[in-house]
């Protein structure tokens, strides 16, 4: 079948298939930069004593929130994050345009964006091992991964490439595996753990494997993540409207949907 896609676009797309991921440069700063001056202001004003740490309250975010304190507060932050005006847009726009070259260019995106904090040591930050499709959602959805800090080894976070997924696929077929222990030991040896840096962004396909260990740095890990999706691809248990609203119908999309064949 022909290919009308660029070079460019058919090595990424090879790239995508072989891993299951892509990390890649912001080219939109402005964009990046606006969500995180919005994070950090959240943060100095949940917190007087971040006020300390006006460089980086990330990194050092466990310096002064006690553990037992951190899921109240990223909960604030969470809900305060979600109402500020043009948050959604500027992290679409951080993705683009290799959200649209893997998903498509009449998106769905995800309400509300998700934060994630992960302080050095905390066992009650973990996630463990799972494929978001094992639990309802579409098989056509994208996570878009953005770091508010440099992410490596256990302040990152893990996932099963997709040349590997085949092998994952015949081993549950003979063996019962009904822990996510036992699938984490059965693939560890196999996973990739993601190193990356402010000013990336990394899209992941959520059918794999993936999840977090305990934080053994001496390091925060501040993350955001959101899901992105063609229009017009099959939806799993999270329905437009609920979890998902449209950010780039199309004109011909919109008459389509509207029209109405006349009577003769």
């Amino acid at each position: 079948m022909k290919s009308f896609f660029s070079k460019e676009e058919t090595k990424f797309f090879k790239d995508y298939f072989y891993k299951g991921f892509c990390i890649f440069d912001v080219r939109n700063i402005d964009s990046l930069n606006f969500l995180k001056d919005n994070i950090k202001n959240l943060i100095l004003k949940e917190d007087k004593n971040l006020k300390k740490e006006k460089k980086d309250p990330f990194n050092n975010l466990h310096k002064f929130i006690k553990k037992k304190n951190i899921n109240s507060f990223r909960l604030k932050i969470f809900k305060n994050l979600n109402n500020i005006k043009n948050i959604r847009f500027h992290y679409f726009k951080a993705s683009s345009p290799f959200i649209e070259m893997i998903s498509g260019n009449e998106l769905m995106m995800q309400k509300n964006l998700n934060l994630s904090i992960q302080m050095p040591k905390d066992d009650e930050s973990l996630l463990d091992i799972h494929a978001d499709t094992w639990s309802g959602d579409s098989a056509y959805e994208t996570v878009v991964w953005i770091p508010l800090v440099d992410c490596r080894d256990t302040k990152s976070m893990f996932i099963l490439p997709a040349n590997k997924y085949k092998n994952f696929l015949k081993i549950t077929e003979k063996k019962k595996i009904n822990n996510s222990k036992k699938i984490f030991d059965l693939l560890k040896k196999d996973f990739e753990w993601i190193k990356i840096k402010f000013g990336q962004v990394l899209l992941f396909n959520q059918t794999l494997p993936h999840g977090n260990v305990l934080n053994k740095t001496n390091e925060t890990r501040f993350s955001m993540n959101c899901r992105f999706k063609s229009i017009f691809s099959p939806y799993g248990d999270k329905k437009i409207g609920e979890f998902f609203e449209p950010i780039t119908l199309r004109p011909a999309s919109k008459i389509g949907m509207k029209y109405k064949l006349p009577k003769f």
